[in-house]
């Protein structure tokens, strides 16, 4: 058996999600699909660096699974790419030692959130974009951003539908904001996030660029450790797993 890694770009549109569901259409499957074809029927169960929710994008995804077939890197990724649909590509394929694991080893995560603030919405992107028309204060959010980096329970930005058991403490090594044009950009990486972590770091930064709460509130909001105190979870759409590091 040999152990396959990939990088995956996938467009998370017309998808409920990365993780296969009963009666829905998912990436998961959809690369299980290609694979089961590859492998002439047999099942390949594929194992990704985390989860990304409906609509949700990746440029940087990472997967790995185990066969036996003996197929060099190329004619993997040229087999694969063969089989799958437009809207998910195989970036990269290599062989791996059989101890890696694209979960358990992943040693940072690096999430991009995008919003067009502008009065019109771009129509042919609006599927990759947030649009706010509002004017916002982009100083005001990335002095907001110096008080997510470092290690915090991040509680308050974290879905109440969650099911993890555990502590909530992550530690976030970037978090910034930048406008070009008329794209801002906010940049996440860290050694995890929690569900809807980013969406609703993003609500919240909005919020205050839009001048409902003074930067420092992100302070106050990561001790009370209260969803209710933080914004709103900003659309899935504009969220891109943009790359997985690992040791």
């Amino acid at each position: 058996m040999e152990r396959i890694s990939c990088i995956i770009h996938y467009d998370g549109t017309n998808y409920s999600g990365f993780q296969i569901q009963p009666n829905s259409v998912t990436i998961q499957e959809k690369i299980e699909k290609a694979l089961l074809k590859i492998h002439k029927g047999a099942s390949i169960r594929i194992i990704a660096s985390g989860r990304t929710d409906a609509g949700v994008h990746a440029m940087g995804q990472v997967i790995h699974f185990d066969s036996p077939l003996t197929l060099k890197e190329k004619e993997w990724k040229r087999a694969m790419q063969t089989l799958l649909p437009s809207d998910i590509l195989v970036h990269h394929v290599q062989k791996v030692d059989a101890t890696f694991h694209s979960q358990h080893h992943s040693k940072s995560k690096e999430y991009r959130y995008f919003v067009l603030n502008r009065q019109d919405p771009d129509i042919f992107n609006r599927q990759y974009v947030h649009h706010v028309p509002h004017t916002l204060n982009i100083d005001a959010m990335e002095q907001a951003c110096a008080y997510i980096k470092g290690t915090h329970d991040f509680t308050s930005f974290c879905s109440m539908k969650t099911t993890l058991k555990g502590d909530k403490v992550r530690t976030v090594t970037e978090a910034t904001c930048t406008k070009n044009g008329d794209t801002i950009e906010f940049v996440f990486k860290g050694n995890g996030f929690l569900y809807n972590m980013v969406r609703i770091l993003v609500g919240t930064l909005l919020n205050i660029g839009k001048g409902k709460y003074p930067p420092i509130y992100i302070k106050q909001i990561l001790e009370a450790k209260d969803r209710n105190k933080s914004g709103a979870t900003a659309p899935a759409h504009g969220l891109f797993l943009w790359e997985v590091t690992y040791e």
